[in-house]
């Protein structure tokens, strides 16, 4: 059976494809590729818009890999709690919540595995808050024999065992295929969820101040209008907290949280419904129009407030399809960035319906973060993906690359490993797949155009 992406970006027409019920059964199928001279590679839900899943050999599934093997309580009242890595993360959210338990910080999607969410570099928004991939404390390997290594954050730095884990949790599957993760959760807590509608020059200008001031921030612009849309989420306090962890323990089935009113505005009337689709359709008929609504679309917009539970704020439904490319920018080249870009558009006239979305991530360690070493923003360039977006994306990557841009590991875009050794440790990469995996049975043509071929 053939496998495609979610965005219809990449298809493969892999030998044969598994799903493996449990560990055992998964590292049987590994050690069967590997002998047969096959490669292998996971998929979760399909949302990388690269082709980092695409195999000519052995397509796994790890849906049966799925559920909490494991919580083990620390003294702040968050845990570390060892999941499948096949986990998907809305069913990770509703078994978080019945143990009083949530994730630090999510993308705005849930539909991907935790597998395939951090090896991808999935990372949400927050000045103070750093991706999945900062969240995994430790992790199981299956290697090309069929063994499984177990490897933690907590070995020695430079030692064999930290060194795979660093690439095991954000390495696009390139030294194995995660069993389980673990991953670092805090108390259930909620959000206040805040969307303004400013000033283009209003929100370009204070961006630095506007990421400092909450816990996490995201913007959306309708390209050509004036105005954007700010949506601020800070925590509400403990007390308040404390309570909806009291109400969600021990409840066995929990429907989806966040439903009707803790639905946010960007969520119901423009990112996810109907009306986004309706207006794509036009979109695609009539490019012609676009600019009227877009106009359209940024007139509707208004001030709303809400509270909910963390993951029901800050992930939305995204049921109209599209291509993405996404950024990370040193923040203080966001403004000029966001001006070219729109400057561009100004000049060519080309018909971007989807909103441009920016967002922000803390500086971190991981060695194949698009944050590492450096406080990020980040920039989204989408398309509907019934309309031309080469010339787009094309001409946004220019201006992102000219800033000191990382490309997402999961989003379109032409870069190479000789691109990116000038921001990441490569060699050392290099290196840690040579051991890991010497006959190359976990690499793919993406992996090797973006990470190197492996070295010993």
């Amino acid at each position: 059976m053939n496998f495609t992406t979610w965005g219809g970006t990449h298809s493969a027409a892999p030998a044969r494809r598994a799903e493996p019920a449990d560990e055992a059964e998964l590292c049987e199928i590994v050690a069967r590729a590997a002998a047969e001279g096959l490669r292998v590679r996971a998929v979760g839900a399909g949302h990388s818009f690269t082709d980092a899943a695409v195999t000519d050999g052995v397509l796994l599934s790890l849906d049966h890999l799925s559920g909490i093997e494991s919580v083990e309580r620390l003294d702040d009242g968050g845990a570390l709690v060892t999941v499948g890595a096949g986990t998907r993360l809305h069913d990770l959210n509703r078994l978080l919540a019945i143990w009083g338990l949530a994730m630090r910080n999510l993308g705005d999607i849930d539909r991907q595995s935790v597998a395939g969410a951090i090896s991808t570099g999935t990372h949400g928004t927050g000045a103070r808050l750093g991706g999945l991939a900062t969240q995994v404390r430790a992790l199981r390997v299956v290697r090309a024999d069929g063994s499984v290594v177990a490897v933690s954050g907590a070995e020695a730095p430079g030692t064999a065992g930290r060194d795979l884990f660093e690439v095991a949790r954000l390495g696009l599957g390139s030294v194995g295929i995660l069993s389980a993760v673990t991953l670092e959760v805090v108390p259930s807590y909620l959000l206040r969820s805040v969307e303004t509608v400013r000033p283009w020059d209003e929100v370009v200008d204070g961006f630095d101040e506007l990421f400092d001031a909450h816990h996490r921030t995201d913007a959306y612009w309708f390209p050509g209008t004036d105005r954007m849309l700010t949506w601020t989420h800070d925590l509400v306090d403990d007390d308040a907290s404390a309570r909806y962890r009291a109400s969600r323990r021990g409840v066995a089935g929990l429907v989806r949280r966040g439903a009707g009113a803790a639905r946010s505005f960007v969520d119901e009337e423009v990112l996810a419904n109907g009306a986004l689709g309706a207006v794509m359709q036009v979109a695609t008929r009539a490019p012609r129009a676009v600019p009227r609504l877009n106009r359209l679309c940024a007139s509707v917009l208004s001030d709303r407030t809400h509270v909910a539970p963390s993951d029901a704020v800050m992930v939305t439904r995204r049921r109209v399809r599209f291509v993405e490319m996404e950024y990370a920018l040193p923040r203080a080249a966001l403004r000029d960035v966001l001006g070219e870009l729109a400057a561009w558009l100004r000049s060519t006239g080309e018909p971007v319906a989807f909103p441009v979305e920016v967002r922000c991530a803390a500086a971190d360690d991981v060695w194949l973060s698009t944050a590492r070493g450096r406080d990020s923003a980040y920039v989204a360039v989408h398309q509907y993906h019934r309309m031309p977006y080469r010339d787009y994306f094309d001409a946004a990557e220019q201006i992102f690359v000219a800033a000191g841009g990382r490309p997402h590991w999961g989003k379109l875009h032409s870069r190479t490993a000789a691109d990116l050794a000038e921001h990441y440790p490569l060699q050392d990469v290099a290196r840690v797949r040579a051991a890991a995996d010497p006959t190359g049975v976990f690499t793919n043509d993406y992996v090797d155009r973006v990470l190197g071929t492996p070295q010993a």
